[in-house]
């Protein structure tokens, strides 16, 4: 379980989201606590304003503070909070009893106030905490506090300030507890909220992993015709999709290997049995042991190692192997010196080989032998399929501002499927399923023509019919394969 994603998701996400409560309760509990203690510090600004009027009232009348601390005790008892409309006339009552004091009558007062008196002397004579009573103040301590003043003389320094907020005993420290017990409680809840709601999110996330898992198991135990169901469209159904197609070319890939090693057997199957069947005739007295028999055996040898080289110039192009000796060549004294050695073929078969070049075909750097087997394995697939005084045309072109020399053999010949061009150049493919070796040679000439184009830059394709008789019927083939103009 603990090797689990979805376990270790939902463990970073619950240490975010415990980080996040963490921070905004530390934050919105210090802001309360700021603003709380801001609030009450002006609230007794303002309640020592106003009781500094009585107090300076309690002097006159008594012309001494005495018996003030007892007064001030008295009224705090009843937990009255000043405020409401001040009733002057009623100021000559406010000595002795709390009656006087119900001038600042409104509502309950909530917040501790501590209240410290000082005479003029700096000398503390009422303290609501019973701390300072008797002790001096400094006068920067007094500068803080609010003037009592009898007919402008200053007879006294009132403080009010709240008391300490942290002590739960408190009407303050109630409700800052309540604030803060709330931040907590609000955090927990809206944390486990997060944490279910982030769950059913990471399962469906680890779901389609959890797919992408079996079938790549599936596949890895050998069953390639497993694919994965993902409809999102996120980086997720992104990944299933590369599954899917991955698991595609792996199926293709086995098919093709299957393909090669059947193919492969089938054409070494021929000569061997050829040469086998020669071989046990001449032992058996049937054959005659001339030079007409070595004739046959030396074809039949020569066309097994012109398949094995086949074979082995393919792998090494296609294992991306194959080392290319390029040089600067001139691509129409190249295409005419092929033609000029193909014509001989076609003169056999009386076909007409024609070649057309414009005067000016740029230079370019390539392996000519290996463009010459290209060039070579084209030309002669077109002898092999054009009929009797057909023509096979070669053609060279470099279009303006391509970059590029476009070579292309066209013929008269019987045509190629439209359904079967995306196949031509598979190994081993051929268009005559009778698989003769007359009409269809070893089925490798454009796979290595198709990999030594891909080699060099450059791009082979085949188009068919390009040609229509009287009837309507199309024929006629044309191979177009590009090289990149490079000095």
């Amino acid at each position: 379980m603990r090797n689990s994603l979805l376990f270790k998701l939902l463990g970073a996400f619950a240490i975010v989201i415990a980080i996040g409560a963490l921070v905004v309760s530390v934050l919105t509990s210090n802001a309360t606590r700021s603003a709380f203690s801001l609030y009450t510090t002006r609230s007794g600004q303002i309640w020592a304003e106003r009781i500094s009027q009585y107090l300076a009232d309690y002097y006159s009348q008594s012309n001494s503070w005495q018996g003030v601390d007892a007064v001030l005790k008295s009224d705090l008892s009843g937990e009255i909070m000043p405020g409401g409309n001040e009733n002057r006339a009623g100021q000559g009552q406010s000595r002795g009893t709390s009656g006087g004091w119900q001038n600042f009558s409104g509502s309950m007062f909530l917040i501790e106030q501590r209240l410290i008196l000082a005479d003029a002397t700096g000398t503390v004579l009422s303290d609501s905490s019973d701390l300072l009573v008797g002790q001096k103040l400094l006068p920067e301590d007094l500068e803080s506090g609010t003037a009592v003043t009898v007919n402008s003389e200053q007879i006294g320094t009132l403080f009010v300030t709240p008391d300490n907020l942290t002590n739960r005993n408190t009407p303050a420290g109630e409700f800052l507890a309540s604030v803060n017990q709330a931040i907590i409680t609000s955090a927990v809840i809206s944390g486990l909220i997060a944490l279910i709601v982030g769950a059913l999110l990471f399962v469906q996330i680890i779901r389609p992993l959890r797919k992408l898992r079996g079938a790549a198991a599936a596949i890895a135990s050998g069953d390639l015709q497993q694919r994965v169901n993902i409809q999102s469209k996120d980086e997720l159904g992104e990944l299933g999709t590369t599954f899917n197609r991955m698991a595609e070319n792996l199926t293709n890939a086995e098919n093709q290997r299957r393909n090669l090693v059947a193919d492969v057997a089938h054409e070494l199957r021929t000569p061997l049995a050829a040469i086998q069947g020669t071989l046990e005739g001449m032992q058996d007295g049937i054959l005659p042991r001339d030079d007409s028999q070595v004739a046959a055996l030396y074809a039949e040898t020569t066309l097994l190692n012109r398949l094995v080289g086949d074979l082995r110039l393919l792998s090494l192009v296609e294992a991306g192997q194959l080392e290319l000796h390029q040089q600067l060549v001139d691509p129409r004294t190249l295409v005419l010196q092929i033609a000029e050695r193909m014509k001989p073929q076609a003169n056999q078969k009386s076909i007409d080989l024609e070649v057309s070049l414009p005067p000016n075909l740029p230079n370019l750097t390539v392996d000519s032998d290996r463009i010459t087997q290209v060039l070579s394995n084209l030309i002669g697939n077109a002898i092999r399929y054009t009929p009797p005084d057909g023509v096979i045309s070669v053609h060279a072109d470099a279009p303006a501002g391509s970059g590029l020399l476009e070579i292309s053999v066209s013929d008269t010949g019987h045509g190629i499927d439209p359904a079967e061009l995306p196949y031509i150049f598979n190994r081993f493919y051929r268009t005559d399923k009778s698989r003769a070796r007359s009409s269809g040679g070893s089925g490798l000439g454009l796979a290595i023509a198709r990999q030594l184009v891909e080699t060099h830059g450059g791009r082979i394709t085949a188009e068919s019919p390009i040609h229509q008789d009287k009837n309507g019927v199309g024929y006629g083939t044309r191979v177009i394969f590009t090289l990149p103009i490079r000095l």
